[in-house]
């Protein structure tokens, strides 16, 4: 807490209202006592202004195209480390040793059987059902089977092992959702294999065969997990840490966690991506056509998976997956008419002026989109991918919300409805 104060005037009184500063500098006007004082509360649609926490998880600069989990850069992280590492990383706030790491590992590799009843409701669901609902149904059923994560006071070991269940079940519950999608039928987990290994073993192995995962695709995909596993106080981590406010318990505040990522404003860009190819290839595949059309002001069309809300100048995850993109290909000799114009459209905007000049590069939903297009992956599946990737950031958002003693969220609003009126009877209405 700095000495610096910002100073309100409101009905004649001026107010003092503390000045918070971040360790990378970022400045925050503290209004935790602001109602209290004044009477008022601030409005910010969307909370585009406020901070509703204190983080030590993440630290993202849109404006410089900054990305750090617990402090370390986003690049040397996709560089250098793995998924589980990274995941470790996020939830308890360090860099695994050896040993810590050895015992995570083998922790997360005794439990990613699932009980046979989930299975039974994974064969329920019809095979139109979205595989976001179904995984969000099935995160939530975990809590029934395991009622001592919704329990008070556990202990540090109770939490941990209802962490580690929780993420070796995830790939498993993933895997099934796109097998049961598809009807084919469901592989058990192999313990053989690492945590991606295992993940891919299941999602594309058939009983009748010999399966070995690809090194490419394998090194590929724990890239675009890390990539995506936390990404500060966005929609679905924010809804996380309201969720477990409550005291809810991991299962069901991951499970709301999956739904925030499901709108199509969050978590469906890389579907997206995917959809805009194929309604280009549809058209006949005229890339120039369409690139024309996205000039066009007075054209509603827009090109998916270019620019970032967020990062104004580059998305520093692109620049890493990009590389994993074109290894992937080159290694798969995938001959697909939809990754030919991915890549055409790649081309022009990394070199026509006026996609450079508006900073509109391709980011981390294009290329994730075309991966997981290349290795096999339904596009419905594709945002389920971003919620494996995802879900480490959110148990470490939800882990140190519960652990600061957080309060309930419970945000105020401006009411601008009818004021006080008197009940009509039905016969006297108009």
């Amino acid at each position: 807490m700095s000495e610096e104060v910002a100073k309100l005037v409101l009905d004649g009184k001026t107010f003092e209202l503390p000045v918070v500063t971040g360790t990378e500098g970022e400045k925050a006007i503290d209004i935790t006592q602001l109602r209290a004082k004044t009477g008022y509360i601030t409005l910010d649609s969307g909370y585009k202004n406020t901070g509703s926490t204190k983080s030590a998880i993440t630290f993202l600069d849109g404006e410089k195209g900054i990305l750090r989990y617990r402090g370390y850069p986003i690049e040397q992280l996709a560089e250098n480390a793995n998924f589980l590492e990274v995941a470790y990383l996020l939830i308890y706030g360090k860099l695994p040793n050896k040993q810590e790491f050895e015992a995570f590992n083998k922790s997360i590799t005794n439990h990613t059987l699932v009980q046979e009843d989930i299975k039974h409701f994974l064969e329920a669901y019809p095979s139109k059902a979205h595989p976001m609902g179904v995984l969000a149904a099935a995160v939530s059923t975990l809590a029934t089977f395991y009622p001592e994560s919704q329990e008070e006071n556990r202990t540090t070991e109770a939490i941990n092992l209802t962490i580690h269940r929780l993420i070796a079940k995830m790939i498993t519950l993933v895997a099934w959702t796109k097998k049961n999608k598809m009807r084919m039928p469901l592989m058990y987990p192999n313990n053989k294999f690492g945590y991606v290994e295992n993940f891919l073993y299941m999602m594309f192995a058939l009983p009748t065969e010999e399966y070995t995962p690809n090194p490419v695709v394998v090194k590929a995909l724990h890239k675009l997990l890390i990539l995506h596993a936390d990404h500060e106080q966005n929609c679905s981590a924010s809804t996380v840490r309201i969720v477990g406010s409550s005291h809810a318990s991991l299962y069901a505040s991951i499970s709301a966690g999956i739904s925030a990522l499901w709108g199509p404003l969050h978590g469906g860009a890389n579907q997206a991506v995917i959809e805009m190819l194929e309604a280009i290839k549809n058209d006949g595949g005229d890339v120039k056509k369409w690139v024309d059309k996205a000039k066009d002001k007075n054209d509603p069309f827009r090109l998916m998976g270019f620019g970032h809300r967020v990062y104004k100048n580059f998305d520093p995850r692109a620049k890493i997956i990009k590389k994993a993109c074109d290894d992937v290909l080159a290694q798969l000799g995938i001959n697909d008419p939809i990754l030919d114009i991915a890549k055409q459209l790649e081309e022009v905007a990394l070199n026509d002026p006026y996609f450079v000049e508006r900073k509109l590069y391709p980011n981390v939903d294009f290329y994730s989109g075309i991966i997981y297009r290349a290795i096999g992956i339904p596009t419905e599946m594709f945002t389920v991918m971003f919620a494996l990737g995802r879900l480490p950031g959110w148990i470490a958002q939800w882990k140190e919300m519960r652990e600061n003693n957080e309060p309930i969220g419970r945000p105020r609003q401006i009411y601008v409805g009818e004021t006080e009126r008197d009940f009509v009877p039905m016969d006297k209405r108009s």
